[in-house]
Order: structure tokens, then C-alpha cells, then sequence
């Protein structure tokens, strides 16, 4: 079998002071490096839909044709659970119309998927208040996006439903049929969960996953009076896809045996350990693609030579 790569724009957007591209130029970038597909950051200084009119999005449209771009993702940035504190304002019906506009935009430049987010968890009302809210918004939103053929995909990134079983029930409280999780690893590890349990749980829902690899970095606070130190939670340091503490084989393995077929989205959201420089961004996406074609390589020959099922292998 093969998966499907993806990158990220926001990889390329300067947003941590790596190096910038313009979303033009980044599209030419990921087709130069073998990707099939990209996720383009709907914000600025990328796809804003404050920016870009129908002519902006036919040409564009045009580009990844040429480039042989075949999937497509929106990354939305929304947060249901804005602002909690002046119930006057419309931050609900606000986010809904951003999501929904995301739909068009998906729609306009020839894609079906829109990834989006939960929601911060608030001080200003109760957590089931909150869980209600956000489903409320997804059921809304995901009504939306279908009159333009467009599936939300929820990532796993926001405080609420973070927990991977929470995220299963919150898809399955939704209950809408374009409405799906985009289940990542980074939380769970970070959490300590089990992520066999957790991709075999969450597959079956999962439309698209992103990935990213970390070291941890212990931290110390120096108390003179003491003459010691007092540990500090740690930070956590992007490296190169393998060399982190998340173990994607096993991960993307499990995601595969349960029934995913989505695609498999590489992203640079924060320092990276060698430096910002555009050719070390290039070097980590080419070292992801590398390792997401071996992977699908084993998993083929695994099945070629008559392996049993996939859903029966202890991974």
C-alpha cells in the first residue's frame, strides 16, 4: 500500500522564524519535492479569504493543476469557545461563517476537505457547556460545508474533546456524515496515552492525520537558598520525522490496519533542532517523504507475500 504525503504551507510561512515562502511559491516548492499534496494555511500571509477574490483563486486553482497537486486541504483557525465572557457578541455565528467560507474557498480551488479546531477550554462557563457549544458549531458548520461537497476534518489540538476517547465521542455526538476527526499522534504522546489504543479507536473516523516529531528537554529553576534545582515541565524540540519520541511506524501501521486511507500531512510548526533555513526545511520534508515511502513499501510487501490481515497484527 502507499500513503498518501501532504505538506504543510505553514512549514514555509515564517512563522517561527524559519524561512517564508509566498503560497505561490511554496505550491512550486512542494511539487519540486515530491509531494502530491499540500494543506494551505487559510490566514495570513498565506490564503486568506479576505484576500483572495475569484480571479486570485482561479489561478491559483490553475497552478496546482499544473503542478499535479491532486489533494487538497484548507487549514482552518477557529476556536468555538472564543470570547466566552460577552455573550453579546456573535463569536459563534463569526466562526461559523469563517468555517464556511473556508468551504467555499476548498470548493473554489478543487479540493474537499477543510481542517478545523475545537476550541480553547474557557473559565467563564462549565465544561459540558463548552463540549455542547462546540458541537453545536461542528453540526452547524459541517451542514454548511456540504452544499460545496467539503468535509471537516477536526484536529485534535485545542483542549476540548484533546483526549483521543473524547474525540471519538465528540464525532460521534456530531453525527454528521462530512464531519470527521483528523486525529494526530502529537497530542496523545504528549499525553501518555496508548496510541495502539488509540489509532485502532479512532481509524474507522479518521479522514487525515499530520505529523510532526519531537525530543523532550528538561528544564530546571536554580534556587539559590537551596543550592539546587527544582524540575520544570519540559519543552518540547522538532527533529527529523525518526528521531523523535513518537513512534509514526507503529502509529500510521495501526491508522492502516483499521481502515484509514487519508493522507499522511507533514508540518514544521515550530523551531526546528538544525535552524530555520529553507534548506533545512527541505531537508526534513525530503527525510518525511523517505520515510513514508518505505513505510508504504513494507506494509505492501507485508500483504504481497500472503502476511495475515493487517487488523490481525499485534503493531
Amino acid at each position: 500500500m502507499s500513503f498518501l504525503p501532504m505538506l504543510h504551507s505553514v512549514s514555509y510561512s515564517g512563522s517561527w522564524g524559519q524561512a517564508a515562502l509566498p503560497v505561490e511559491q511554496f505550491i512550486d516548492k512542494a511539487a519540486e519535492l515530491g509531494f502530491s499534496g499540500v494543506m494551505l494555511m487559510a490566514k495570513r500571509p498565506h490564503l486568506s479569504a479576505l484576500d483572495w477574490d475569484a480571479k486570485a483563486r482561479a489561478q491559483l486553482r490553475k497552478q496546482l493543476d499544473q503542478r499535479r497537486i491532486e489533494n487538497i486541504c484548507i487549514a482552518g483557525y477557529n476556536n468555538f469557545t472564543a470570547d466566552l465572557e460577552h455573550g453579546e457578541v456573535p463569536h459563534r455565528e463569526i466562526q461559523m461563517h469563517y468555517v464556511t467560507e473556508l468551504a467555499r474557498l476548498a470548493s473554489d480551488l478543487g479540493g474537499g476537505l477543510v481542517r478545523i479546531f475545537t476550541g480553547y477550554e474557557s473559565l467563564a462557563a462549565p465544561y459540558y457547556a463548552q463540549w455542547k457549544l462546540v458541537v453545536d458549531a461542528l453540526k452547524e458548520s459541517a451542514r454548511r460545508a456540504s452544499e460545496f461537497g467539503v468535509t471537516l476534518g477536526v484536529q485534535n489540538h485545542h483542549d476540548i474533546a484533546a483526549g483521543y476517547e473524547s474525540l471519538h465521542d465528540l464525532i460521534r455526538a456530531v453525527n454528521e456524515p462530512n464531519c470527521k476527526a483528523m486525529f494526530d499522534a502529537w497530542a496523545p504522546a504528549l499525553h501518555g496515552a496508548d496510541l495502539v489504543a488509540a489509532a485502532r479507536k479512532l481509524a474507522p473516523v479518521t479522514i487525515q492525520t499530520t505529523v510532526a516529531n519531537y525530543q523532550r528537554r528538561h528544564r530546571y529553576h536554580y534556587n539559590p537558598a537551596l543550592v539546587n534545582y527544582s524540575e520544570q515541565m519540559p519543552y518540547i524540540q522538532a527533529v527529523p520525522i525518526e528521531e523523535g519520541f513518537i513512534d509514526y511506524t507503529q502509529f500510521l501501521t495501526t491508522l492502516a490496519a483499521g481502515g484509514f486511507q487519508g493522507a499522511v500531512a507533514y508540518e514544521m510548526c515550530s523551531p526546528l533542532l538544525e535552524g530555520g533555513s529553507v534548506e533545512v526545511l527541505d531537508k526534513y520534508a525530503g527525510l518525511f517523504l523517505e520515510f513514508l515511502d518505505r513505510l508504504g513499501s513494507d506494509l505492501g510487501s507485508r500483504r504481497a507475500c500472503n502476511q495475515p490481515s493487517m487488523r490481525n497484527l499485534n503493531v
